[in-house]
């Protein structure tokens, strides 16, 4: 190959400075250093890259043909070299996330966005998963942070990051019999344990958070998406997130229910959690704390 990280470097150090002597002085070397290292990568190409005939050489138009590749090849060897300076002081060659559902539309993707401005070849692996089951991946190994909503307990094997918070609201079909249960605007607690209820949850969870799932009756899904599908079709209630659900309020197919002895609404907070028996690598500590430098009270959906 005639091109090298070499001479490649020689040959744009003589187009930004103009001249074999100013890159030799920029490059400290001699200039028939540089003038021998540019003929012998026109030897190898077989064309002329400078026209010699005048005091100074010029560009020739192969020379500017060439020159954008070039650059290209240069910026990606100094990708290459970070990258491994990188890995060197304990980046990871792959980061892996499990995202809840139902924070997929959360501000994780600007962090990831920038994540890739400081490591631009770190390989990164999302995946959506119930709440359950992404930790349930963070313990196994297969990924090495969670996002997911705050849990009613901790789990002594895990540390986590506040980084935001989620309004889960109350919503149900508009045209649920539920509605019209007792001919009040205002629905009470008992209406709803007798009214199906959509929770969405772990595929293997054996009980659901008491916070959240409380009719005697429930249907289980792993995907919000699916819990809204099964809430639009009249099928029960259920929580979902505030921006998640509102365009389906705005266009008439549900209602948030309003309540009369409880509320319709629940902040939760939203953590990044990792295992403590595994260190973090420096994308996951640098995700970590780009998620986390958004103002605690900031709703999880927003990038701020």
């Amino acid at each position: 190959m005639a091109f090298t990280s070499e001479n490649a470097h020689v040959f744009l150090t003589v187009l930004d400075r103009g001249s074999f002597s100013a890159a030799a002085r920029a490059l400290g070397r001699v200039p028939s250093a540089v003038s021998m290292t540019m003929a012998h990568l026109e030897a190898e190409l077989g064309v002329d890259l400078f026209d010699r005939s005048g005091r100074e050489p010029r560009p020739t138009e192969a020379a500017r043909a060439l020159e954008p590749q070039a650059r290209l090849l240069a910026a990606q060897l100094r990708r290459l070299d970070a990258h491994a300076l990188a890995l060197s002081q304990g980046l990871e060659s792959r980061l892996a996330i499990a995202i809840a559902p139902e924070l997929l539309s959360g501000r994780w993707s600007g962090a990831l966005a920038r994540l890739a401005q400081d490591h631009p070849l770190l390989e990164v692996e999302v995946l959506a998963a119930a709440q359950a089951d992404a930790v349930a991946l963070l313990h196994a190994g297969r990924v090495q942070l969670a996002l997911v909503f705050e849990r009613p307990s901790l789990d002594g094997r895990e540390d986590f990051q506040e980084v935001g918070r989620e309004t889960l609201v109350m919503v149900i079909a508009a045209g649920h019999p539920a509605l019209q249960e007792g001919g009040a605007a205002r629905l009470r607690a008992e209406h709803l344990t007798a009214t199906r209820q959509i929770v969405v949850t772990g595929r293997d969870q054996a009980a659901d958070d008491p916070r959240i799932a409380f009719g005697r009756h429930r249907w289980r899904t792993d995907n919000p998406v699916a819990a809204l599908a099964l809430i639009a079709a009249g099928l029960g209630w259920g929580w979902l997130p505030q921006g998640f659900a509102q365009p389906h309020v705005e266009a008439g197919r549900l209602r948030v229910l309003a309540m009369d002895n409880i509320t319709n609404s629940m902040d939760l907070w939203v953590d990044v959690v990792w295992s403590q028996e595994r260190p973090l690598g420096r994308g996951a500590r640098r995700f970590v704390e780009l998620m986390a430098q958004a103002p605690a009270a900031a709703s999880a959906g927003h990038l701020p």
